[in-house]
């Protein structure tokens, strides 16, 4: 018999306090309306930074010819692109929870030169459609904060990958000297919502994207995340003096 009077379980959407239940669907919508032009705003908001993000991500994971790459939150296909490049006859699976943003992914001249060791599956980080010990390497960038619960979805990244399988995650973090924090929060409220309003339309998904940032854990804590998922050998590096952060685990 269930406790009807119980009370429901809530999380986080940017500032805002939500039914866990609606996340998904939000933030579903959030990239659904920022779809056709999340490549463009990626550039702008960062300077075109993200890439280099992105190539230091390929640096440390030295992708290798034959593995299989399962891209969480893969979107529009960026590290899924950078890893088939590097790793000869590897093949990759991008997996988004947003149709509209892996339909922009399939867009994309890379998807179409690429498209026969190349998958587009909709799904979500926190139940993949995957059978266990199915890849060789997992990644995620800049989409494990948008999860609902991410320590639901590094399990499930535990349990795809193969024995030896390595898990990667790219996302923003903290900069641990306070002046620089200040000055990051400043850029990142009032100029990174005004941005996303004059590119997209839609001021308010890049104000949750902003909030969504400043609410995900520290790099310690997150790491913390990581080994209790049953990931070896974690570690972490910072990018940009810990605007962003590499997070690195294996599965031993």
């Amino acid at each position: 018999m269930t406790d009807e009077t119980a009370p429901e379980s809530t999380t986080h959407f940017g500032y805002q306090t939500v039914p866990e239940a609606e996340k998904a669907g939000r933030v579903r919508g959030v990239f659904s309306s920022v779809a056709s032009r999340y490549d463009v705003m990626n550039d702008l908001m960062s300077g075109g930074i993200h890439r280099l993000w992105k190539d230091a991500m390929m640096d440390w994971l030295a992708p290798r010819p034959g593995q299989r790459l399962l891209d969480v939150a893969g979107g529009t296909g960026d590290i899924a692109f950078r890893f088939l490049r590097r790793a000869g006859d590897a093949t990759a699976t991008v997996l988004d929870l947003t149709t509209p943003m892996l339909e922009e992914g399939r867009k994309r001249a890379e998807a179409e030169a690429l498209s026969d060791r190349l998958d587009w599956v909709t799904g979500d980080a926190m139940a993949l459609p995957f059978d266990d010990a199915s890849f060789d390497v997992y990644t995620i960038s800049f989409g494990i904060r948008n999860v609902t619960r991410p320590e639901v979805a590094l399990s499930e990244a535990f349990r795809v990958l193969r024995p030896g399988g390595r898990l990667m995650v790219l996302e923003f973090s903290r900069v641990p000297v306070p002046m620089l924090q200040k000055a990051y929060d400043l850029y990142s409220f009032n100029v990174i919502p005004r941005m996303g309003q004059a590119v997209t339309g839609d001021r308010d998904s890049y104000q949750y994207l902003v909030e969504s940032i400043r609410r995900f854990p520290d790099q310690e804590t997150f790491l913390a995340m990581v080994r209790a998922a049953g990931f070896g050998n974690a570690a972490y590096r910072n990018l940009s003096m810990g605007v962003a952060c590499l997070h690195s685990g294996w599965k031993l």
